[in-house]
């Protein structure tokens, strides 16, 4: 049986989590929130760089790929919300890079097909 909305997310970035950790990535943070402006999914480091990763899962393809969810507005707040990050954190002169781990559900939301990192997504 599949999952609701909000499990099968929760599901998804567990996932992506388990798929970064085996690629060589350490996981930092996740889902950080800042006052209302809204929420990273996952914030990891690779080779040097501060990852800030935005997890969109899909089952099918009738509203697009997951990448084409991460519009320029969602760009913005991700950026943003980014910077506060680093502020908090004092990390000032990091390199920074914003990827978008892709999960694909199987239809009937029991498990997952496969995940796609796009790295410097955006």
């Amino acid at each position: 049986m599949g999952l609701n909305k909000r499990a099968l997310g929760s599901f998804g970035e567990d996932e992506a989590v388990k798929f970064l950790e085996k690629n060589g990535f350490t996981i930092l943070d996740r889902n950080f929130r800042f006052s209302r402006m809204g929420e990273i999914d996952i914030i990891a480091r690779e080779k040097g760089y501060m990852c800030f990763i935005e997890v969109k899962g899909r089952t099918g393809m009738d509203f697009g790929s997951p990448i084409e969810a991460v519009n320029y507005k969602k760009q913005l707040k991700i950026r943003k919300m980014a910077h506060i990050y680093l502020s908090k954190k004092r990390m000032y002169d990091m390199p920074v890079r914003f990827d978008i781990a892709e999960v694909y559900f199987n239809s009937n939301k029991s498990g997952i097909k496969k995940i796609n990192l796009i790295r410097n997504a955006f």
